[in-house]
């Protein structure tokens, strides 16, 4: 890892996470390549933004949770070979009920060069500091369908609202959201703008 990389709940502390692709619980249906820890890694300037949205969070009653920052390229080269395999439906239903895996890169859910891998993504969502429970936002992590677009139709008033908290927190921290997955944000002022690392978490 490198000087400027770090493990995110290190500079941000009480943050929450559960590394998605380090685990059974993904897309894929099993770790990813790269992803040797259930840790998110992040860049300093990441963590620092990511410090001023969980306060931002936490005076509305909220603390964040987060589901992937730095993405190894060999983690996106093992998407890339799985959404060539043969169907398997293992994981359809949940992760892209209404199209194809090879469909995926096609349609953006996933992208051969990720932002991820510049250090400064964030995949996320809110829960409620006072239970612990998660906020309903009308689809969960990697539901890769219309319905998890910002705008989207199809979810209740209160998801809806609660994925336009979730976007005014992250963009008045200085993130900008993904129109496609309303869980994924990217620093504005990322230092690596133009660099993929490939380093694995460990």
């Amino acid at each position: 890892m490198t000087d400027d990389f770090v493990y995110v709940d290190e500079l941000v502390p009480g943050i929450r996470w559960d590394a998605k692709y380090a685990t059974w619980d993904n897309f894929t249906g099993k770790p990813v390549d790269g992803y040797l820890a259930n840790r998110i890694v992040g860049t300093r300037a990441l963590c620092t933004a990511l410090g001023r949205a969980q306060e931002k969070a936490a005076s509305l009653g909220f603390g964040l949770l987060v589901w992937d920052g730095y993405r190894p390229q060999r983690a996106v080269d093992c998407f890339l070979h799985w959404s060539e395999q043969p169907e398997d439906g293992r994981t359809k239903r949940r992760h892209y009920p209404s199209i194809d895996r090879s469909e995926l890169f096609g349609k953006g859910y996933v992208a051969a060069k990720s932002g991820h891998s510049r250090g400064s993504t964030v995949d996320l969502t809110l829960y409620a500091l006072a239970t612990g429970d998660m906020t309903r936002m009308g689809g969960h992590h990697d539901l890769m369908d219309p319905v998890s677009h910002h705008g989207a139709g199809g979810i209740t008033p209160i998801e809806a609202e609660n994925r336009e908290l979730l976007c005014s927190i992250m963009e008045d921290c200085g993130f900008d959201r993904y129109d496609c997955e309303w869980w994924h944000y990217t620093l504005r002022s990322e230092p690596y703008s133009d660099v993929y690392f490939d380093f694995p978490i460990t």
